[in-house]
């Protein structure tokens, strides 16, 4: 519904629409200066993501490694062994990191949630 408030009539607005779809969808940056476009990254820059069992030299925390688990595994998944869990860790793509981390967890063992392997995976059991 117009409410009348608009700047530019309805058929101008078309119009517009018309003019910019072929550029929005071309998939090149729309600014004309290419200072305003954000620099892709490099193959030689490090990763950002750190991974929950420490990554760059610092301890894994059991706050970021439970936090890590929630991120990709849901309450379903649980109770659960070792083998279950990074099953299920690579079925939701997790990180590397982090699959190999739950995978080198003790065997045999069942864990009842995320709390319980987080503090397996933080305490190094």
């Amino acid at each position: 519904m117009q409410r009348g408030s608009d700047r530019l009539s309805v058929h101008r607005d078309d119009e517009m629409k018309h003019e910019l779809q072929g550029l929005l969808r071309s998939g090149h940056p729309t600014r004309a200066e290419e200072w305003h476009d954000p620099e892709p990254a490099a193959d030689d820059d490090p990763e950002v993501w750190g991974g929950p069992v420490g990554g760059l030299g610092s301890p894994a925390t059991l706050e970021r490694t439970r936090l890590e688990l929630a991120r990709h595994l849901g309450r379903h998944a649980f109770p659960a062994k070792a083998g279950e869990l990074a099953r299920a860790l690579r079925r939701s793509n997790a990180p590397g990191g982090l699959v190999d981390a739950v995978a080198g967890l003790r065997h045999g063992h069942r864990y009842e949630n995320a709390q319980a392997v987080a503090e397996a995976l933080a305490g190094g059991a």
